[in-house]
């Protein structure tokens, strides 16, 4: 038994063919069969049902789970060894929000690359809720997201706070005639909110359900980038980020109304496994976002 075997295995089991998984590893369909069939040899049993769709036999999803461990192993001991080296290098998988992929992380990523140019970073974009289950599954290394639950195997801190913020175009009727606004005057206001499965608009719904208010939804959208292009053009108001209009606001494109029921903040910070072994990227990554002051994440309206 060797990696690459292990490797084969547990590509198969994702692509469900053979073809498919020599095409990722750069092997012919002829040498993924061998290695399969070579474990299978060495082990007495059969791990493959070679029927199409190609899956793996009850025995084949238990060597699987060893599979995945000892390929995890592996790839700790080849961080540690990396690490040996003084100079912090590697390579990091940040998940994040696309509203904090494009509002704070070009400033913390600039910085970063300066100070430690060895160091490669890839970013994926996803809702926060997300970004706990990732974390904790190991497919990204590290999340910056709304800290919105306390889970005793990942450790978090707080990077800033922010708030959800009623905006609206220049040309909207509160934009002119409205200095602050209160939930009752939203009741009939044409809005335009984020999907039930982010932060911003589970705490939305949570305001209107205690203020006894059926709100008049017009458009749900994924990211907080979308939201704000529908708001400019005046097709209704939103409740998103306040951190994520910022530029907007100070262009004089976007309005904040002021409403006291949304003024509560919300804590932004960094998740990672507390039990994954961190390489130097990380190590460094982490200690570097943890010492920067609030104010370089936030900007000045």
């Amino acid at each position: 038994m060797n990696i690459s075997q292990l490797e084969t295995l547990i590509t198969i089991s994702k692509t469900m063919s053979f073809r498919k998984a020599g095409e990722l590893l750069n092997l012919t369909q002829p040498a993924v069969s061998a290695q399969i069939k070579s474990l299978e040899d060495e082990f007495k049993t059969i791990l493959v049902d070679r029927n199409q769709p190609v899956t793996l036999t009850d025995r084949g999803k238990v060597f699987l789970e060893h599979a995945e461990r000892i390929l995890d192993v592996v790839e700790e001991l080849r961080q540690k060894l990396s690490d040996l080296n003084e100079t912090p290098q590697g390579h990091i998988v940040l998940g994040t929000t696309t509203s904090i992929a494009i509002q704070i992380l070009p400033r913390v990523l600039s910085y970063f690359q300066d100070q430690f140019p060895l160091i490669k970073t890839s970013i994926q974009s996803m809702a926060s809720s997300a970004i706990y289950q990732q974390v904790e599954n190991g497919m990204i290394d590290v999340g910056i997201g709304y800290l919105i639950e306390r889970n005793p195997n990942l450790s978090t801190s707080v990077l800033y706070y922010d708030t959800f913020e009623l905006v609206v175009s220049p040309s909207h009727p509160l934009a002119s005639h409205a200095s602050s606004a209160t939930m009752e005057s939203l009741r009939e206001i044409p809005l335009i909110l984020l999907s039930p499965d982010t932060v911003g608009r589970r705490f939305v719904d949570d305001v209107f359900k205690k203020h006894g208010i059926e709100p008049h939804v017009v458009m749900e959208l994924s990211s907080s980038e979308e939201v704000k292009r529908m708001v400019e053009i005046n097709l209704g108001a939103a409740i998103i980020s306040k951190q994520s209009v910022s530029s907007e606001i100070r262009a004089g494109t976007l309005k904040i109304i002021p409403i006291s029921e949304l003024e509560v903040s919300h804590p932004v910070g960094v998740i990672y496994k507390m039990s994954r072994y961190l390489n130097s990227a990380m190590r460094q990554f982490i200690s570097d976002l943890k010492g920067m002051p609030e104010t370089h994440f936030i900007s000045s309206e």
